[in-house]
């Protein structure tokens, strides 16, 4: 076998660039893998796309069940087909209806899908149109605004115009004021476009991390009521202690009011004791330190019993009193 080192080099580059090409194309291909991609694919049918496009979620009650795969034109029929697949083990029966939901502010939108129906839909099929809604319908929107302008009295809009214009010719200087104020607002708010649109673009961050922790937040929400149930359960209890703290601080001010002619000479003397015991504090320490052999040999001599002898030194001997002779 021959030696890597000894190899041609060429070879082994022409090798490792084959290799580093189908590496990049597997990892672009992922999805379409068995093993990698799996998951069942399914179609639905919409009048209008409403800005669904490719890799948006599909959600069954709000749960994240799968992604958008392509969206395409039916020319033939006048309508959009959405291929989307599913990756989870998620039961919907044969009469599941779809219906492409706002999931932003911004615009983001997700393919919802309605469970209904028994057994389980078959992989491959299509969702009719008959049971699927979208987020708003263009061409619904426009044949109404075309029945509307049918209805419009062109020669009396024509009329109103010119008597607009008449009455506004000689507009007083307030009007025109508001009119350039007017337009220097709009002219401020196009010279700010580019604050606006990454303004914009953060909002659509924000809502799209909130919308990744929407679980988190309705945790936190379930946490929130339980804290508020336990807090209206103790609410009586919470009340009775407010009650007696108000009932404490009535009855400790009507004392302090009552008694504050007495307080003070007390406070008054006190002081006066405190000042004398802080000058003979040296003392004082001294008659503690001394006294306290004096209190153990007391305390071991009446430790043994209700008698006790004790010997008092140079006292004369008590006198005789005659008595016994």
């Amino acid at each position: 076998m021959i030696p890597f080192r000894e190899r041609n080099p060429v070879k082994v580059g022409a090798v490792s660039l084959v290799a580093l090409v189908l590496l990049v194309l597997v990892a672009f291909k992922a999805d379409s893998l068995p093993l990698i991609g799996g998951g069942d694919t399914y179609y639905a049918e919409f009048s209008d796309s409403s800005g669904i496009k490719p890799n948006d979620e599909v959600r069954i009650a709000g749960v994240r069940v799968g992604k958008v795969k392509s969206v395409t034109l039916d020319a033939d029929h006048n309508l959009v087909k959405v291929e989307f697949k599913i990756r989870t083990s998620s039961k919907f029966g044969t009469e599941t209806g779809a219906e492409i939901k706002v999931k932003t502010l911004l615009g983001a939108m997700f393919l919802a899908l309605h469970p209904k129906g028994p057994g389980q839909l078959d992989e491959g099929k299509t969702i009719p149109i008959s049971r699927t809604r979208s987020a708003y319908d263009v061409v619904q929107a426009f044949t109404g605004l075309a029945e509307r302008s049918q209805d419009i009295d062109l020669p009396q809009l024509a009329s109103s115009l010119n008597v607009l214009a008449e009455a506004t010719k000689d507009t007083p200087e307030e009007l025109q004021s508001t009119l350039k104020g007017l337009s220097a607002l709009s002219a401020n708010v196009a010279a700010r476009d580019d604050q606006i649109r990454t303004l914009l673009a953060n909002l659509r961050k924000v809502s799209g991390v909130l919308s990744q922790r929407d679980q988190d937040i309705v945790q936190l929400m379930k946490d929130s009521d339980v804290l508020l149930r336990a807090v209206v359960a103790r609410r009586e209890a919470v009340h009775r202690l407010l009650v007696s703290t108000s009932q404490l601080s009535v009855e400790l001010t009507g004392l302090v009011q009552q008694t504050r002619g007495d307080l003070k000479p007390a406070l008054t003397n006190l002081k006066s004791v405190v000042d004398v015991l802080r000058k003979n504090q040296s003392n004082l320490d001294n008659s503690l330190r001394l006294m306290a052999p004096f209190y153990r040999v007391f305390t071991n001599t009446l430790g043994t019993g209700p008698w006790f002898d004790t010997w008092i030194s140079n006292l004369p001997p008590a006198p005789s009193t005659g008595v016994g002779q």
